[in-house]
């Protein structure tokens, strides 16, 4: 696996055109095939519109990229194949969350989800709810899904400016640090609790990393570069 490469930038440029995507096209049928097995192990999972990276550029304190509209059955199918064909990258926003106390808050994704069982900072994959203006909006992204999975609202955290771009072969996680002000214990239960209000949550358990002891195999390599090196700059 290619080792993780963190970009410090401060803005960010991702165009949204249309691009007719080869490997989608050519595999359809095995991408039908792939998804109708996935739907038969979790049947919440539903074949929506989503977006994928390519062209990407890091300079200076800048990203810039081009993304284009996909279906999920085929950013699945890329996925689970070892990500085959033309370059393209799987690039999406995480909300760093960081309680008072510098502990770090990650959401276990729930069984009938797609990433069952992983461990990670509310996220999602980028969609045509996320385009503004013919350019993807990654901010509004990252507190959207930071919403939707714990129920925090913009007043209840201060988002640290800039973004730490980990590049892991073809994903890019565009992290951005989202800072707390209760101690990580209370956070959690204040998320708890909110997941117990919902009917079908997207998450089943919230864990707390607060050393890099704390770290798990179920965490993507994105997520444990990007708190590995904040450990180490404290």
């Amino acid at each position: 696996m290619t080792s993780p490469v963190i970009h410090r930038v401060a803005t960010l440029d991702l165009a949204v055109r249309p691009i007719a995507w080869s490997f989608a096209e050519e595999r359809r049928t095995e991408i039908a095939t792939h998804f109708a097995e996935k739907q038969r192990e979790r049947p919440k999972i539903w074949n929506g519109r989503v977006l994928l990276g390519r062209d990407p550029v890091f300079a200076g304190d800048h990203f810039a990229a081009t993304y284009f509209e996909t279906d999920f059955a085929s950013f699945l199918a890329w996925r689970d194949w070892g990500f085959p064909g033309p370059a393209v990258f799987n690039g999406f926003g995480m909300g760093a969350l960081r309680a008072s106390d510098g502990a770090f808050i990650m959401g276990e994704m729930a069984p009938h989800t797609a990433n069952a069982g992983r461990i990670y900072f509310p996220s999602g994959t980028p969609d045509l709810d996320d385009v503004r203006d013919g350019v993807l909006d990654i901010p509004g992204s990252v507190i959207r899904e930071l919403g939707e999975e714990t129920g925090l609202t913009t007043t209840d955290y201060r988002i640290e400016p800039g973004w730490h771009c980990v590049v892991t072969g073809p994903t890019i996680a565009m992290l951005q640090v989202i800072n707390l002000d209760l101690p990580g214990d209370e956070a959690r239960a204040r998320i708890e609790a909110n997941l117990a209000r919902e009917a079908e949550p997207e998450l089943s358990a919230i864990h707390l990393v607060r050393a890099t002891s704390d770290l798990r195999p179920s965490m993507p390599r994105f997520v444990t570069a990007f708190v590995e090196q904040q450990f180490a700059a404290r």
